[in-house]
Protein backbone atom coordinates (compact mmCIF):
# COMPACT_ATOMS: atom_id res chain seq x y z
CA UNK A 1 0.00 0.00 0.00
CA UNK A 2 1.25 3.46 -0.92
CA UNK A 3 -0.02 6.96 -0.20
CA UNK A 4 0.89 10.56 -0.96
CA UNK A 5 0.43 12.96 1.97
CA UNK A 6 0.81 16.71 2.23
CA UNK A 7 2.36 18.34 5.30
CA UNK A 8 4.41 21.47 5.81
CA UNK A 9 3.70 22.63 2.26
CA UNK A 10 5.41 19.55 0.78
CA UNK A 11 4.21 16.20 -0.53
CA UNK A 12 5.66 12.85 0.56
CA UNK A 13 5.26 9.31 -0.80
CA UNK A 14 4.79 6.99 2.18
CA UNK A 15 4.38 3.27 2.84
CA UNK A 16 3.87 1.50 6.16
CA UNK A 17 7.19 1.13 7.99
CA UNK A 18 8.90 3.98 6.13
CA UNK A 19 10.72 6.70 8.09
CA UNK A 20 10.41 10.24 6.74
CA UNK A 21 11.88 13.59 7.78
CA UNK A 22 9.25 16.31 7.56
CA UNK A 23 8.98 19.96 8.53
CA UNK A 24 8.97 20.44 12.30
CA UNK A 25 5.74 19.54 14.10
CA UNK A 26 5.03 20.61 17.68
CA UNK A 27 4.53 17.04 18.92
CA UNK A 28 6.62 15.29 21.56
CA UNK A 29 8.79 12.26 20.78
CA UNK A 30 6.99 8.94 21.16
CA UNK A 31 3.51 10.40 20.49
CA UNK A 32 1.29 9.42 17.58
CA UNK A 33 0.52 11.79 14.71
CA UNK A 34 -2.26 11.62 12.10
CA UNK A 35 -2.07 13.15 8.63
CA UNK A 36 -5.49 13.91 7.16
CA UNK A 37 -4.40 15.54 3.89
CA UNK A 38 -4.08 12.36 1.81
CA UNK A 39 -3.79 13.13 -1.90
CA UNK A 40 -3.49 9.62 -3.37
CA UNK A 41 -3.77 5.99 -2.25
CA UNK A 42 -2.56 3.02 -4.30
CA UNK A 43 -3.55 -0.42 -3.00
CA UNK A 44 -2.58 -3.44 -5.14
CA UNK A 45 -3.01 -1.64 -8.45
CA UNK A 46 -6.21 0.14 -7.42
CA UNK A 47 -5.55 3.89 -7.33
CA UNK A 48 -7.74 6.52 -5.70
CA UNK A 49 -6.91 10.16 -6.44
CA UNK A 50 -8.31 12.97 -4.29
CA UNK A 51 -9.88 16.17 -5.52
CA UNK A 52 -7.74 17.66 -3.90
CA UNK A 53 -7.81 15.26 -0.91
CA UNK A 54 -9.47 11.93 -0.24
CA UNK A 55 -12.31 12.33 2.26
CA UNK A 56 -12.05 10.01 5.27
CA UNK A 57 -8.54 8.78 4.46
CA UNK A 58 -5.81 9.12 7.09
CA UNK A 59 -2.18 8.16 7.52
CA UNK A 60 -0.94 7.57 11.05
CA UNK A 61 2.59 7.40 12.37
CA UNK A 62 4.79 7.74 15.42
CA UNK A 63 7.19 10.63 16.10
CA UNK A 64 10.68 9.17 16.49
CA UNK A 65 12.71 12.33 17.12
CA UNK A 66 12.89 16.11 16.88
CA UNK A 67 16.27 17.25 15.53
CA UNK A 68 18.10 19.60 13.18
CA UNK A 69 19.69 18.88 9.79
CA UNK A 70 23.40 19.29 9.14
CA UNK A 71 24.65 22.89 9.06
CA UNK A 72 24.48 24.73 5.75
CA UNK A 73 26.90 27.59 5.13
CA UNK A 74 25.51 30.66 3.38
CA UNK A 75 28.28 32.88 2.01
CA UNK A 76 27.62 36.18 0.21
CA UNK A 77 30.35 38.12 -1.53
CA UNK A 78 30.44 41.25 -3.69
CA UNK A 79 33.55 41.62 -5.83
CA UNK A 80 35.60 44.83 -5.41
CA UNK A 81 33.26 46.16 -2.67
CA UNK A 82 34.86 44.59 0.46
CA UNK A 83 31.56 42.93 1.28
CA UNK A 84 31.33 39.36 2.52
CA UNK A 85 28.89 37.72 4.92
CA UNK A 86 29.10 34.17 6.26
CA UNK A 87 26.07 32.61 7.98
CA UNK A 88 25.14 29.12 9.10
CA UNK A 89 21.68 27.55 9.19
CA UNK A 90 20.30 24.32 10.66
CA UNK A 91 16.73 23.51 9.62
CA UNK A 92 14.67 21.74 12.31
CA UNK A 93 12.81 18.57 11.34
CA UNK A 94 10.60 15.84 12.79
CA UNK A 95 11.31 12.20 11.97
CA UNK A 96 8.14 10.10 11.69
CA UNK A 97 7.71 6.37 11.14
CA UNK A 98 4.53 5.59 9.19
CA UNK A 99 2.51 2.86 10.89
CA UNK A 100 -0.72 2.57 8.92
CA UNK A 101 -2.67 3.92 5.96
CA UNK A 102 -6.48 3.96 6.25
CA UNK A 103 -8.83 4.65 3.39
CA UNK A 104 -12.55 5.24 3.82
Amino acid sequence: MLAVIKTGGKQYIVTPGKKIKIEKLEIEEGKDVTFEEVLLINDEGKTVIGEPTIKGATVSGKVLKQDKHKKLIIFKHKAKKRYSVKKGHRQPFTEVEISEIKSK
